[in-house]
């Protein structure tokens, strides 16, 4: 998977890989935006696309509807005809929130924002926290995958 960012990388790879593999969506030659943005920025932005005009952690931007279509498998003719990339989207993550966060939840940096990448990530792929039942799911896999990652609380 190609990652485009606006900033050094500070994501373990394996997170994505590992969460595409556990949600079947395995496939090749996948992007996804992660840009790190201020305070500011990511109010405007949780203002001009939710109507919430708060800060908040991480914003998803998905560029496919899988809600709809289900696996990333049905998005073949989606693909870029000259890199053959499957463009996911984008996630937005405030980087001085993920500090605060990182030390109200006692770990690191680096696993809050892997959390918040991972966030961010199972929403392009179409999982959502709506329901309790959604976010125990969402919550869970991200357990587990951070887990797998070796990227522990603590």
């Amino acid at each position: 998977m190609k990652i485009y960012s606006n900033k050094i990388n500070l994501l373990d790879e394996s997170v994505f890989d590992y969460a595409l593999k556990l949600t079947d969506n395995d496939v090749n030659c996948l992007s996804v935006g992660i840009y790190y943005v201020s305070k500011r920025k990511i109010k405007k932005l949780n203002y001009k696309h939710r109507g919430i005009n708060k800060v908040t952690d991480v914003l998803s931007f998905p560029l496919l509807n899988t809600k709809k279509m289900g696996t990333l498998n049905n998005f073949d003719s989606e693909r870029d005809p000259l890199t053959k990339e499957l463009e996911l989207g984008d996630i937005v993550i405030c980087k001085s929130i993920a500090k605060k966060q990182s030390k109200q939840y006692r770990h690191s940096y680096h696993r809050e924002i892997n959390f918040l990448a991972l966030h961010g990530f199972l929403h392009l792929l179409g999982f959502d926290h709506l329901s309790k039942h959604d976010e125990k799911e969402m919550t869970d896999l991200s357990m587990q995958i951070l887990d797998h990652c070796g990227i522990k609380r603590g």
